[in-house]
């Protein structure tokens, strides 16, 4: 096989090396579509409430959120290849767990355990292919891994669904299917995946800063998960979680400025392009996940589908980002402009969730599938190209940090989204079925309700409640996506490198430049847009 150090890869040699990653990533997004419609089912068969269905969303994210930034460091120093099959081996251990689980005590454990392999996978899938393929060129794989992200959205619901309606199957192996796939796919890496060795040199893990940072995190989550269910967003509880949370990010800024070898390295930040990234990543997770996560609950409650039909309802946002990835990312490769698609994408996911905060538990299907082709057409313009744009603005040595802090604070807003709009989604059911019930039926709790167990007036009642709670999710995400459209438009378009990751380092080491300069790689005169 072509070294990357000996010339260009040929089309064929790319998609070679990368077939185990792409199966890696294959499994991870996977795992996480079938799971997700799964929830109602397993939070129902454990017991679980309304909040430890959030949480068991969240402590993933969270996982992959404090662990992206410390993946991204060490690919910078370490084998990004062994990097990747560490990240899937912590997958695995994390599915068999989750798939043996007893309680959700320890399905939360799980799901900490599969984030933080999913996170390495994420953050390293980018990086990789940031160092063997030049800017310039990345849109035509950008498409490709956009269909390896659709086949797996589309295949994940569909298959949880079917596993979960085969009585002698069941929500188990919705964890334990992804584990020979995952085993596979660090064979394959094994076999397919060249890389340069990377130097090795005197090098400090952070350890004090990525405690910080998660510890601060972990703060602000735990607090927007229990606002508004058991203590008053206006509270001293309320105080205390986002002063403590403040302080210790502000705990975090300093220990960041002083170490040798941050987990984020602040000066990132003096990049425009690459700060307005990270804002618009983080809306983006914000808006994204805080409001899609809980479709499917809203398919099985709310409109009465099975796990099946919910995950054939879930196609049409799907395709829309699979169409709309793939087309992008052609055109991009085709005529070098990308700043366009990330205008587009945040006006069309905003509009979007404007569309989405009018269902209610009689909204038909042909109508939901508009609107959630419409937030998929948005999304799939969005995510990856606000990497492209960042990685294209900043010197080789530091595509590795530029790409897992932008991961990291997508993940980041996502978590807090999924947190937030779910103690908001928590607030709203309980108090509502309380009006409707009385305090004494509900217990206080927003319990995840049996369907087959209710009789037919409340199942009613409790369709309507789901509905229009889930409704107002994405009323509050509207804003925020309207945010991230601001953001972009503040992004400066620059014209993409000709040279990939890897050849721009040699380049840079060699010339001995400033971490601004890209000598050797100038972009075509012709194509001098900014």
């Amino acid at each position: 096989m072509t070294s990357v150090t000996t010339g260009k890869m040929s089309h064929r040699e790319v998609v070679q090396a990368l077939s185990g990653l792409m199966l890696g990533l294959f499994v991870t997004i996977l795992a996480s579509t079938i799971v997700s419609n799964a929830l109602p089912r397993i939070i129902a068969d454990l017991g679980g409430s309304q909040s430890v269905y959030t949480w068991i969303v969240t402590t993933e994210l969270l996982a992959m959120t404090a662990t992206v930034p410390l993946w991204g460091k060490m690919a910078d120093l370490y084998s990004k290849k062994l990097l990747t099959q560490v990240s899937l081996g912590m997958f695995v251990a994390g599915s068999l767990i989750a798939g043996l689980t007893p309680n959700v005590g320890v399905l939360i454990v799980s799901r900490v355990v599969q984030g933080v392999g999913a996170g390495g996978m994420g953050a390293l899938a980018l990086i990789v292919m940031a160092a063997m393929i030049p800017p310039r060129e990345m849109g035509r794989y950008s498409g490709m891994f956009g269909a390896i992200f659709g086949a797996a959205t589309i295949a994940g619901p569909l298959i949880g669904g079917l596993l979960v309606d085969t009585s002698w199957l069941g929500w188990r192996w919705c964890f334990l299917i992804g584990v020979p796939f995952s085993l596979a796919a660090i064979a394959l890496l094994q076999k397919t995946l060249r890389l340069p060795a990377t130097p090795r040199r005197p090098v400090s893990i952070d350890w004090l800063g990525a405690v910080v940072i998660t510890a601060g995190v972990c703060d602000l989550l735990i607090w927007s998960t229990l606002a508004g269910h058991r203590f008053p967003w206006a509270s001293w509880q309320t105080a205390a979680f986002v002063v403590g949370g403040l302080l210790l990010l502000t705990l975090a800024l300093y220990v960041e400025s002083r170490a040798a070898e941050p987990i984020i390295r602040l000066g990132i930040f003096r990049n425009r392009t690459v700060s307005l990234a990270i804002v618009a990543s983080v809306l983006v997770g914000l808006a994204m996940f805080g409001g899609t996560v809980f479709l499917s609950q809203y398919f099985q409650i709310s409109l009465g589908k099975s796990p099946t039909v919910a995950g054939l309802m879930s196609l049409p946002l799907v395709f829309g980002l699979l169409v709309s990835s793939t087309v992008a990312g052609q055109l991009i490769t085709r005529y070098g402009r990308w700043k366009p698609y990330l205008v587009a994408g945040a006006v069309v996911l905003t509009c979007g969730m404007l569309l989405l905060s009018t269902i209610d538990a009689h909204t038909g299907v042909p109508t939901l599938a508009v609107f959630m082709g419409v937030l998929g057409v948005g999304v799939g313009m969005l995510i990856q190209n606000l990497v492209l744009a960042a990685q294209n603005d900043v010197p080789a040595q530091e595509l590795g940090a530029t790409t897992s802090s932008l991961t990291f604070f997508r993940s980041m807003g996502g978590a807090i989204g999924v947190s937030a709009l779910g103690a908001v989604l928590a607030d709203r059911v309980t108090s509502m079925l309380a009006e409707r019930f009385g305090t004494a039926a509900t217990g206080g709790t927003a319990k995840v309700p049996d369907l087959a167990t209710l009789p037919p007036e409340v199942l009613t009642v409790v369709r309507d409640v789901y509905g229009e709670a889930t409704a107002g999710l994405f009323l509050v995400g509207a804003p925020i996506a309207l945010l991230a459209v601001i953001a972009v438009l503040f992004i400066q378009e620059k014209p993409l490198h000709t040279l990939s990751g890897d050849e721009r380092r040699a380049q840079e080491e060699n010339e001995g430049v400033s971490p601004r300069g890209y000598p050797g790689d100038e972009p075509d005169p012709a194509r001098s847009y900014g």
